[in-house]
């Protein structure tokens, strides 16, 4: 068939091309007749005529423009809407985020700090040791380096510090003293059996006494351990059992009860959460032992400034174990701890500048047309009600 290219219509064009052709051979038919028709336009017209016909936001006259006081109020509303979003959104942009990143823990034999903070509010600092053990088997009885025990009368305000000469430290001093008098050991068997002297019973009477008056202990400081799975606790395991059973007359009677104000393990960081952090844990007429099993996962801290901060965040699962007229411990708290074989590395990052003003437009723009929107709605609403009714004024 025959079809004249003057006389032929899109009608006809879809008929003689198939379905699937038709877009692309379509466009390669009519560009060479727009572009034609646009030389034509622009010959007729003059350049800056053509120019100014592609404009899309033409200008009315001045006196054509009709300002209201509707329109004032819409244009104030949404200025001050837009500020708002735009300082927002420059905040928002200013702000940095964080990126995280996994892989294996490269690290050996380094120091794990592990900051200590807990009151116990029933127990005075006389009787409170901070023991550590750690897998490799080192052994550590009655920390006192970097550890510091503050005294708490029984309305937990601070009354003084004891480091040095409280009734744990005269005890191992006198054990540790009575092994290396072999010669003495029939004149001091009695101290031997019963584990104190006369200062120690001079010290029995102040704890009873602190015991009476409500006095409590503040135990803090900086535990440097090996890093290698391990524990620490703290309890009244320091004290010869005969002075423990005098003091307290029974392991049922050795109130636990304690607040953790800090306990973390290493510097922090912005962001980081210790869960154990503000936990208070108080006994009632019971006692028992504590154990905190923890997770520590060795993280890296990134700054935007390039700054490296190693440290560790960790994770917690707590177990309580009441005592029982059969048991033959001493009621605790131990903190368990093992570290994760796999890091986590913190990025700070700046968001991009050009993501920054993609949703400034988006947001600024689509405030003012929603402001345009409305302006138009209210001064057609405004106008309705205010027209006159054209048969108003025939009966």
């Amino acid at each position: 068939m025959y079809v004249s290219s003057t006389s032929i219509t899109d009608a006809h064009f879809y008929f003689i091309f198939p379905k699937n052709k038709i877009h692309h051979l379509y466009w390669f038919w009519t560009f060479p007749s727009l572009t034609v028709w646009c030389c034509k336009r622009v010959k007729k017209m003059g350049v800056k005529q053509a120019i100014k016909s592609l404009d899309a936001f033409p200008r009315a006259e001045e006196h054509l423009l009709q300002k209201t006081q509707s329109g004032a109020l819409v244009s104030v509303i949404g200025l001050v809407i837009m500020a708002t979003l735009f300082y927002h959104e420059l905040a928002y942009y200013l702000t940095t985020y964080t990126v995280h990143q996994m892989s294996v823990d490269l690290q050996r034999g380094e120091i794990l700090p592990i900051h200590v903070n807990i009151t116990f509010p029933s127990l005075p600092c006389d009787v409170l040791s901070v023991d550590a053990i750690d897998m490799s088997g080192k052994h550590e009885v009655d920390l006192d380096t970097n550890i510091w025990k503050l005294r708490l009368n029984s309305h937990g305000h601070i009354t003084g510090t004891e480091y040095l000469s409280d009734l744990v430290e005269r005890e191992h001093e006198a054990h540790n003293h009575d092994h290396d008098k072999d010669h003495h050991k029939d004149s001091h068997e009695e101290q031997h059996t019963h584990g104190f002297d006369d200062a120690a019973e001079t010290m029995i009477k102040k704890v009873k006494q602190a015991l009476a008056n409500g006095e409590g202990c503040r135990v803090y400081g900086v535990l440097d351990v090996q890093r290698v799975a391990g524990n620490f606790h703290i309890s009244v395991h320091g004290l010869n059992i005969f002075v423990a059973q005098m003091i307290f007359d029974g392991a049922k009677h050795v109130n636990v009860s304690h607040i953790i104000h800090d306990l973390s393990f290493g510097p922090k960081y912005p962001g980081i959460h210790n869960p154990l952090d503000g936990t208070a844990r108080i006994l009632h007429e019971t006692s028992g032992t504590f154990k905190y099993y923890i997770k520590v996962v060795p993280t890296e801290y990134r700054y935007i400034s390039k700054d490296v901060l190693p440290t560790n965040q960790f994770s917690v699962t707590e177990y309580f174990s009441p005592i029982t007229d059969f048991d033959r411990t001493w009621p605790a708290v131990y903190f368990l701890y093992d570290l994760s074989p796999i890091t986590v590395t913190i990025k700070e990052e700046r968001r991009s500048f050009l993501h920054f003003i993609t949703r400034l437009c988006a947001i600024l723009g689509g405030t003012f047309a929603l402001t345009g929107m409305l302006d138009r709605w209210m001064y057609r609403l405004l106008e309705a009600l205010t027209k006159p009714n054209p048969g108003s004024g025939f009966l």
